[in-house]
This record gives C-alpha cells, sequence and structure tokens, in this order.
C-alpha cells in the first residue's frame, strides 16, 4: 500500500506517529526547541541536499519546523508505530539510476529532489519495502514507510 501525503499531511502523520495530537503539535511547532540537544545536521550526496534525525522530541520538533526539503520520509515499526532508526535508504530516479545511498538513518529524513518521479528503497532489520513518489516541485510530500512487527 502506497502512502504518500501532502503537506497539510504530513505534520499530522508525524504528530500521529509521535503519539502527539494535532493541537499539541501546533503549539510544539511555536514552542522552543532547545538546541543543545539537537544533533541535526544538513548534508549533501551527488548535489542533493538532506537532513536525518529525529531521536528525541527536541530533535523531532527541530525537524518539522526544519524547510527547504520536498520529500519528507518517516520510518515506523510496530502495532504502536513506534519510530525505526537504523533504516538503509536507497532512493533512485524512474530509470532505476541510484541518487541517494544512506546507511542507518532515521527514524526522520527530509530531501530536496528536483521535480520527477523516484523510486524509494528502504531496509530495515532484514525487510525491505519500496515506495514511488512523484514531486510536483511545489508542495511537500511524506511517505510513511511502516514495518510491522
Amino acid at each position: 500500500m502506497k502512502f504518500i501525503y501532502s503537506v497539510r499531511f504530513s505534520r499530522l502523520a508525524l504528530a500521529l506517529l509521535m503519539g502527539v495530537s494535532p493541537v499539541v503539535l501546533s503549539a510544539a511547532n511555536n514552542e522552543p526547541v532547545d538546541m543543545s540537544a539537537v544533533q541535526l545536521e544538513p548534508h549533501e550526496q551527488n548535489g542533493i541536499r538532506y537532513v536525518a534525525g529525529g531521536i528525541g522530541q527536541d530533535e523531532s520538533k527541530a525537524l518539522l519546523q526544519t524547510q527547504g526539503y520536498n520529500l519528507h520520509l518517516v520510518f515506523s515499526t510496530g502495532s504502536g508505530n513506534k519510530y525505526l532508526s537504523d533504516v538503509d535508504v536507497l532512493i533512485q530516479s524512474e530509470k532505476g539510476d541510484a541518487l541517494l545511498s544512506l546507511n542507518q538513518v532515521g527514524p526522520i529524513l527530509y530531501v530536496q529532489l528536483p521535480a520527477n518521479k523516484y523510486r524509494v528503497v528502504a531496509k530495515a532489520n532484514g525487510h525491505e519495502e519500496r515506495r514511488t513518489v512523484a514531486l510536483n516541485g511545489k508542495s511537500i510530500d511524506t511517505v510513511n514507510i511502516h514495518w510491522s512487527d
């Protein structure tokens, strides 16, 4: 099943994964973040900008406030939708060319890509999930990748 949401649903989906109500999320977006506890660092590979993290509430809040990335990937597992880190991610062009290859990232990954169609391959705990996403260059798409227990 394909889980792709527009920007208006991305924060709601992330809030639900975090176990936070949408009302609390709205307040959290305006709430100051203790940046001393945040380890977010933008990176670039093959000309593609990305930032990964989301471990802990401050880092999750900081990611929610981060702008400039049009693909938001969220990784979770189990019936409780617990965040999942240590995910290997490969983003490929529509033709299958590897564009971005990352090891042990998550539970949240934000990527800036040109408008086009992409294949996302995520591997965790020996299991692989694949998604296709079409970015239009105007909105943010969120892909929630979930592994069952």
